[in-house]
């Protein structure tokens, strides 16, 4: 299917994070989004906290705090940095704190943290800059953990969508990708991202992860999802009636529902030196 920038790095045709219309079009519904939205493998959370010197953290782009959730629920005290206020009250509202900004323009006011994690959200962060800035708010010792899912559903259903896709939205950038896209495509950016770490001379050798899991979806809670999804967001209502109700009748042949097969990656660092620089 085209790539879904929220969840998948990579190839919009300018620099992911300057495409700030798009990456701000989460918060149209942010209470579909937190339901719908897939969590994280509890071995990646656990892995990340035990990883780290102490249990403060601070998210990345939290939309309305999946991750920060997941993190609180493991004993860590977590604060969010969200450039959408939409995103940033609904997080709140579920028991999170969380500051409205950019991370690049984000004023951590002397405040460090033993882990800085990113879910989903690092491709709409400058990668120099925000690489630099993590190492200064990170303790000594402190992680770097950028993680997102890959995902692709069977053909069955990725091929109606994009034929769908391409008839709603023909002048879309996203037209011009595959149906399906391999998962070393991701891998690949992710190794992108540990590139990044590297350069900076601020961390030990960056390490990638990855746990495979599955998740199954009725028709509804997959056309539940779709709409919260980078390719969709920005669809008038009669372009996302067409393209839902193509996957449905997709999914219907399927007898009313699928198994999702997801890879979670990360790119993961651990700040080196003394003190916080």
């Amino acid at each position: 299917m085209p790539t879904l920038p929220r969840e998948q790095p990579g190839s919009s045709p300018a620099e992911p994070h300057e495409a700030r219309r798009m990456a701000e079009s989460f918060g149209e519904d942010a209470q579909r989004y937190d339901q719908a939205r897939p969590g994280y493998p509890d071995t990646l959370v656990t892995r990340i906290v035990t990883g780290s010197p102490g249990s403060d953290v601070l998210d990345v782009g939290c939309g309305t705090g999946i991750a920060a959730r997941q993190f609180q629920a493991a004993g860590c005290t977590v604060l969010g940095i969200e450039p959408d206020a939409r995103m940033a009250d609904f997080a709140r509202a579920r028991g999170l704190q969380v500051e409205v900004a950019t991370f690049e323009a984000w004023q951590p006011g002397g405040r460090t943290f033993d882990a800085v994690i990113a879910a989903q959200s690092w491709h709409w962060v400058d990668p120099v800059a925000g690489v630099a800035k993590a190492a200064r708010v990170l303790r000594p010792g402190g992680r770097l953990a950028i993680f997102g899912h890959v995902y692709e559903p069977p053909p069955e259903v990725a091929e109606p969508f994009a034929a769908a896709y391409r008839q709603a939205a023909p002048d879309s950038p996203l037209n011009g990708q595959p149906t399906r896209r391999p998962l070393g495509l991701y891998q690949a950016a992710y190794e992108k991202f540990a590139d990044k770490i590297r350069e900076t001379e601020q961390f030990n050798a960056p390490e990638q992860w990855r746990f495979d899991w599955e998740q199954s979806y009725t028709r509804d809670q997959w056309l539940d999802l779709l709409p919260t999804t980078g390719g969709l967001t920005q669809l008038r209502p009669d372009q996302l009636d067409q393209i839902l109700d193509a996957v449905g009748s997709a999914i219907d042949s399927l007898g009313g529902g699928f198994t999702m097969n997801y890879s979670t990656l990360a790119a993961t660092a651990v700040r080196v030196g003394t003190s916080a620089s």
